[in-house]
């Protein structure tokens, strides 16, 4: 079979934005907010050299998201498929029905491995009824082996399903689009004033907004654009694809309204307690609480990324097994005192599970962190500060009623069970001293993403 995916490359790549970034953002902010001009600080994420935060601090970029938040998403990768068989055999490698899928509609699905593993999660667009767009975590567009191990873009672990006969072709074509998330209650108005309101209409009712997990496509000066809502944060927002030979223009146009209005460039720092925080579970991150070795039963988005009652795809033998095992383990969201990254949890001297992320949050409420009972005075200070993160628990210790949903009130309070997080030792035993923290379900910011766009179109 042909190799769609990429070489590893010799260093990391630079996203589209990049040069932007360094040569046009980091002094439009250090003027607007007189800070003295820094290198940004940056990590390899995905094979890209991207920014974890810039001359702002992660918290100022976490906090972003309450007015408005712009991400740089250029790593990720957007895969073309089409031909008339494209629903069939992405209904068979994919673990979401991707035939059922309305045109101008997104959908959320993973990608697994036969032992029922997460290679990947995505979320699709479908523009026609044969054809779609797959968008993709950065780095999954290559194909390689190094140092023994692997690597098989998704592309060609999609392609490797294709039967004999079927018509269907497959690009990358992310080098034609650069992807930008504008998320936060003012993002709407942001999108509103560069161009225009229709965008964001319904396609089916133009008299009415945009269905959340739905996507648009538009022309602005003869070149053609993609916006969808969707994002990484459940707040309001959206994600646009601008077209390569606009992006430069538009970047510069987004970032600078959106300074104007009080938002921020937000980096990998910022993002990620965005996700963790969305809603009363966070979402899951791929290579952090999605791995290849582990099904992604009882996450917060199963439900909506597998359909079970497919008759096939790559994985669901694993995944029935699995499920007739009736499993009990659990990915839930946890508040402590301090940033508990490889850590486990415990509670009466017993392992609950292991933390899988964890980052300080200026989203937490006071009532929030004074629950903790930590003897930090920033944890404690009324400007202060505390971490969340999420951990995968062998058991979901929150009880259920009749009904079977579990139980998150109680005398009409958030139920929160505390819990230690400890290091441990090469033997697997609780070492040092532990953080405090507590397990919730009642989330850290109210997820507002399907919540209807009248809440913001006045803003």
């Amino acid at each position: 079979m042909a190799k769609y995916g990429f070489d590893l490359p010799a260093v990391p790549r630079k996203t589209f934005l990049y040069e932007l970034e360094e040569t046009w953002y980091l002094p439009l902010l250090a003027r607007k907010r007189g800070l003295p001009l820094q290198a940004v600080k940056r990590s390899n994420f995905g094979e890209y050299d991207m920014a974890v935060n810039y001359l702002t601090s992660v918290l100022e970029e976490a906090a972003a998201i309450n007015t408005l938040a712009v991400y740089n998403i250029d790593h990720m990768a957007q895969i073309r498929f089409w031909g008339k068989d494209a629903p069939a055999l992405l209904d068979r490698a994919l673990a979401g029905k991707m035939s059922e899928m309305k045109v101008g509609a997104c959908k959320y699905t993973l990608l697994l491995n036969e032992d029922g593993g997460v290679q990947d999660d995505m979320i699709l667009m479908r523009l026609a009824e044969d054809e779609y767009i797959a968008v993709i975590n950065a780095g999954h567009d290559i194909t390689e082996h190094v140092n023994g191990q692997e690597l098989i873009a998704d592309i060609d672990r999609v392609m490797a399903c294709k039967l004999d006969g079927e018509e269907v072709e497959a690009a990358d074509i992310s080098d034609q689009l650069v992807k930008v998330d504008i998320q936060g209650p003012l993002s709407y108005k942001l999108i509103r004033q560069i161009y225009g309101a229709e965008v964001l209409k319904n396609r089916h009712q133009p008299e009415k907004n945009m269905n959340y997990f739905s996507f648009n496509e538009f022309e602005r000066d003869g070149a053609r654009y993609l916006i969808s809502r969707t994002g990484y944060t459940n707040r309001w927002g959206w994600e646009l694809y601008l077209p390569v030979d606009k992006a430069a223009e538009d970047f510069k146009q987004i970032v600078s309204q959106a300074l104007d209005l009080g938002g921020l460039l937000v980096g990998l720092g910022g993002r990620d307690e965005n996700r963790i925080s969305a809603g009363p579970f966070g979402l899951p991150l791929m290579g952090s609480e999605y791995d290849p070795r582990h099904t992604p039963i009882n996450a917060p988005l199963f439900d909506a990324a597998v359909d079970m009652d497919k008759p096939g795809f790559v994985g669901k033998s694993a995944l029935e097994q699995a499920l007739a095992s009736d499993p009990r383990k659990a990915l839930i969201l946890f508040v402590a005192e301090g940033i508990a990254s490889h850590r486990r949890v415990y509670k009466d001297g017993v392992c609950l599970g292991t933390v899988t992320s964890s980052i300080n949050s200026p989203n937490l409420s006071l009532e929030q962190r004074l629950a903790l009972g930590s003897q930090r005075r920033n944890v404690n200070a009324e400007d202060g500060n505390a971490a969340i993160g999420l951990a995968w628990l062998y058991a979901n210790p929150f009880a259920r009623d009749d009904e079977g949903k579990y139980i998150t009130r109680q005398d009409d309070a958030p139920i929160r069970i505390p819990v230690q997080l400890f290091r441990v030792d090469e033997t697997g035993n609780a070492t040092g001293s532990p953080l405090a923290g507590y397990l919730t379900m009642e989330g850290v910011s109210p997820a507002t993403a399907p919540k209807p766009l009248k809440n913001i179109e006045n803003l």
